[in-house]
C-alpha cells in the first residue's frame, strides 16, 4: 500500500536542490583543498539513478542496517556540537569499509574539530566536514577523492550519514551530511511546473522509484529521502542525539546558500569504544 508523504515545508525543501555539493582533494585541511563546481542533486526532479536495492517492483524483504543498534567494544564516532550536545552515530564498516575509514581515519587526525555545519536545510539534512566552510572544500584521507559505492542494507532514512559529492559516489571526500526529516516524513522528489511552482511526488510508485515493501514501510515510520538513495554513500546512522540533529536544522540561514547566520561548530569528532553506559 502506498501513502502520502507528509513535508513540512516544499519552499524548505525545494532549497534542496542546492544542499549536498563537495569538492575535495589533498590531506591537509587548511593549506590544499581544491574547488570543483558546486553541483547537487536537484530535488525538483526525480531520481534517475533510484536505489541501487532496489528490487524493480517486487515485495520480497530487503535487509536494512540501518537501525542495528552498536555493541559493546564496537567504534562509533561522538560528535560533539558547540553550544547543543552530543550526536552519536553507528559505523557501518562491513557495508561501506572504505567510506568507514575514511571518516575514522580523518576523525583521528583531528581533520573536523572545529568546522561548522556549512549547509542546513529543516526537513532534509545539515552537511558539514569542509575546511573551506562554503561547500567548495575538502578531501579525503588518501589526498583525493574515492570511490565509496553504493553500500548494500544502508538507505536514507532519517539520521542517516553519508558523504556529499560532486558527481556521484566515486568523489567522496570529506564532507557529510546527515539525513533531517521527521518522523513519518519522506521526502520522494517532485518536478517543477512551466509556471516554475513545484509538484512533490506523493507515492513511491509516482516518483518512480522502485524498493523494497519492507524499506518503503521503514520510510513511512522513520522518514527520510529515498530520493537520494543510489547516489550517495551512506555508511553511518545516527543512533543517539538526532533531537540535536533537528535543533541545528532550526537555526536562521542565509536564504542564498542556506549557512546559518550563527556558526554551527563541531567542537570535536572522537572515534570511540561503545559502552552500554554511554
Amino acid at each position: 500500500m502506498m501513502r502520502k508523504k507528509f513535508i513540512r515545508s516544499a519552499a524548505l525543501i525545494l532549497s534542496a536542490a542546492f544542499a549536498l555539493s563537495l569538492a575535495g582533494c589533498s590531506s591537509d585541511k587548511n593549506n590544499n583543498d581544491s574547488t570543483t563546481e558546486d553541483t547537487t542533486p536537484a530535488a525538483e526532479t526525480s531520481a534517475e539513478t533510484t536505489s541501487a536495492n532496489a528490487d524493480n517492483g517486487e515485495t520480497s524483504d530487503a535487509e536494512i542496517l540501518n537501525f542495528i543498534p552498536p555493541e559493546e567494544g564496537e567504534k562509533i564516532v561522538v560528535i560533539t556540537v558547540k553550544d547543543y550536545g552530543e550526536i552519536k552515530i553507528k559505523l557501518f564498516p562491513e557495508a561501506a569499509p572504505e567510506a568507514v575509514e575514511n571518516f575514522i581515519g580523518l576523525a583521528e587526525m583531528n581533520y573536523y574539530d572545529e568546522l561548522i555545519f556549512h549547509r542546513v536545510i529543516p526537513g532534509f539534512m545539515i552537511q558539514g566536514g569542509d575546511p573551506r566552510g562554503d561547500g567548495t572544500g575538502g578531501n579525503s584521507l588518501w589526498g583525493g577523492n574515492f570511490d565509496g559505492g553504493i553500500p548494500e542494507g544502508l538507505y536514507h532514512f532519517s539520521g542517516a550519514v553519508a558523504y556529499a559529492n560532486s558527481a556521484g559516489p566515486s568523489t567522496n571526500g570529506s564532507q557529510f551530511y546527515i539525513v533531517d526529516t521527521a518522523d513519518s516524513e519522506c521526502y520522494l522528489g517532485g518536478v517543477q511546473n512551466e509556471d516554475g511552482s513545484v509538484y512533490y511526488y506523493q507515492t513511491f510508485e509516482e516518483a518512480g522509484i522502485s524498493i523494497p515493501q519492507n524499506v518503503a514501510e521503514t520510510y513511512y515510520e522513520k522518514g527520510g529521502t529515498p530520493s537520494l538513495d543510489g547516489g550517495y554513500t551512506v555508511f553511518g546512522q545516527v543512533f543517539e542525539g538526532l533531537d540535536i540533529v533537528r535543533q541545528i536544522a532550526e537555526v536562521e540561514t542565509d536564504p542564498s546558500n542556506d549557512k546559518p547566520l550563527k556558526q554551527v561548530v563541531m567542537e570535536s569528532v572522537r572515534v570511540v569504544e561503545y559502552t552500554a553506559e554511554q
